[in-house]
């Protein structure tokens, strides 16, 4: 299984990233076949806004280049994305935005259909509910496979990993995928 962690916040350690590392950890303990793990930190790669020109509905793909085709590539390569997001003013981090607004270009010929998912969240103290909404929002439009959601509180670094119930939410996503993946076999 090809596995490809993206994290939006702009702090390549930050509680956002600790957590989807805690969840990478876990499936690596797992009996997963294959797994082939690919982690990639949105902060310092370039992803401009849509431009809304359509010209991805006549290519096929984005005609605006910056790092989005690269992490395009790779979503359409791996089998599981685990996409995580700070709490921004209750949404989405702009990096985050950025890339969903981004895949209208995978959207036309469903590119991303069948992909399996698992949202993260982080927030210091509220706005997890609200951020995993939109990228469940953005999942479903692409058709694809919703496993678990993972949320956790964090403010200062490290924090998130002393949140029991974040840990909790890993393993139960994990545990999910695997129930998923017995059911395909």
């Amino acid at each position: 299984m090809r596995v490809l962690t993206l994290s939006g916040s702009p702090l390549k350690k930050g509680n956002t990233s600790q957590l989807i590392t805690y969840l990478t950890k876990q499936m690596e303990k797992s009996d997963i076949q294959d797994l082939k793990l690919t982690s990639l930190s949105l902060s310092g790669e370039i992803i401009s806004p849509c431009k809304a020109c359509k010209k991805c509905m006549e290519t096929g793909s984005c005609v605006v280049k910056d790092d989005f085709q690269s992490i395009a590539k790779k979503m359409l390569k791996s089998d599981l994305i685990i996409i995580g997001s700070p709490v921004f003013f209750h949404d989405v981090s702009g990096p985050v935005k950025n890339l969903i607004d981004r895949t209208y270009s995978l959207w036309h010929d469903r590119q991303l259909k069948g992909k399996k998912i698992i949202p993260v969240a982080v927030s210091a103290a509220s706005g997890e509910d609200r951020t995993l909404e939109t990228l469940r929002i953005w999942a479903q439009a692409h058709e694809m496979k919703i496993i678990r959601s993972v949320s956790g509180h964090g403010y200062k670094k490290g924090e998130v990993l002393k949140d029991e119930e974040a840990r909790t939410s890993a393993k139960n996503a994990l545990r999910e995928l695997m129930g998923e993946l017995q059911i395909e076999e």
